[in-house]
């Protein structure tokens, strides 16, 4: 559960930023009418990603042996790699995001062009958002918990979006994307593993160093069973006998990623003047402060 609620977290105040930026910049320009298009685009790109996934959940519950498999490891591998590409490509472009949302709705000049703003905007964000729980429900926790703790984290995401329209200035979100983005990686490396472990069992790699005996084994525990074995499972990948090539897999992602991203997150700081402290408004907010790790 602990994933879902980190990853719809970060994705849910990401779409509230999104739509708080099209909000302003529409009432600014004096197109308040344009509103409820906006938020029946947002709304009807919610409903596609939700029902996509159910349906894709549902399928893919369908299948055993090899296709599961298959179907498992291909869902981690492709979570983790369209995660970590987010998470960088966050950190470089959020500065620009918010007059590049403002260009599109100043071209944008009927009702119909701004709902298809708002529903591009937020089914990027959402068919992200489904495939990271996808891979968080394979990984360890039930469809159930999934569920659960994607809708704690959306309901933050949303507290936080309106805190953030209406005193953006009081937040700093520089630093809750630096910290977020760190806990995804750590999350990401768990479902390279994962997909390594799936990968192996599909092709019957059942014996070798690289696959016994396992790194350690517990048995018995609060590591080995119960809640804190299932957060860890499920937050970091955590296994209480996990075979050295999930092990190796974990740390070649886990190493040279998360040195990257604190690397890039200090050049950032030290090669860029200071992130202005106040903003006005939620445009400028995400445009300033919510540049995610570029400006910790």
């Amino acid at each position: 559960m602990g994933a879902s609620v980190l990853i719809t977290l970060r994705e849910g105040l990401e779409i509230s930023l999104v739509l708080a930026i099209l909000a302003t910049s529409l009432v600014r320009a004096g197109r308040a009418d344009a509103l409820r298009p906006m938020w029946v685009g947002a709304g009807a790109a919610m409903v596609v990603c939700v029902v996509g996934g159910v349906a894709f959940h549902l399928a893919v519950g369908e299948f055993e042996g090899k296709s599961e498999q298959l179907i498992e490891g291909v869902l981690a591998a492709s979570a983790a790699i369209v995660l970590t590409w987010m998470i960088f490509w966050m950190r470089r472009n959020a500065r620009g995001m918010s007059s590049e949302l403002r260009a599109k709705l100043d071209a944008a000049t009927t009702p119909t062009a701004v709902a298809l703003i708002a529903f591009v905007a937020t089914a990027r964000e959402g068919f992200e958002t489904v495939l990271f729980l996808l891979g968080a429900e394979t990984g360890s926790s039930s469809g159930a918990a999934v569920v659960v703790g994607g809708l704690i984290g959306l309901a933050i995401a949303a507290a936080l979006g309106v805190a953030v329209y209406r005193r953006g200035q009081h937040l700093n979100l520089a630093t809750f994307f630096k910290v977020t983005g760190v806990l995804l990686i750590f999350f990401a490396a768990g479902l390279v593993g994962k997909a390594f472990h799936e990968f192996r069992e599909l092709f019957g790699f059942q014996s070798g160093w690289l696959i016994s005996p396992p790194v350690w084994e517990i048995t018995s525990g609060p590591l080995a069973e119960g809640t804190l074995f299932d957060f860890l499972n499920g937050m970091f990948g955590w296994s209480s006998n996990p075979e050295p090539i999930r092990a190796i897999a974990y740390l070649a992602y886990l190493v040279p990623v998360l040195w990257l991203f604190l690397a890039g997150t200090r050049t950032a700081s030290t090669g860029r003047p200071p992130v202005p402290k106040a903003a006005a408004g939620a445009a400028d907010v995400h445009a300033s402060s919510a540049t995610a790790t570029t400006a910790p």
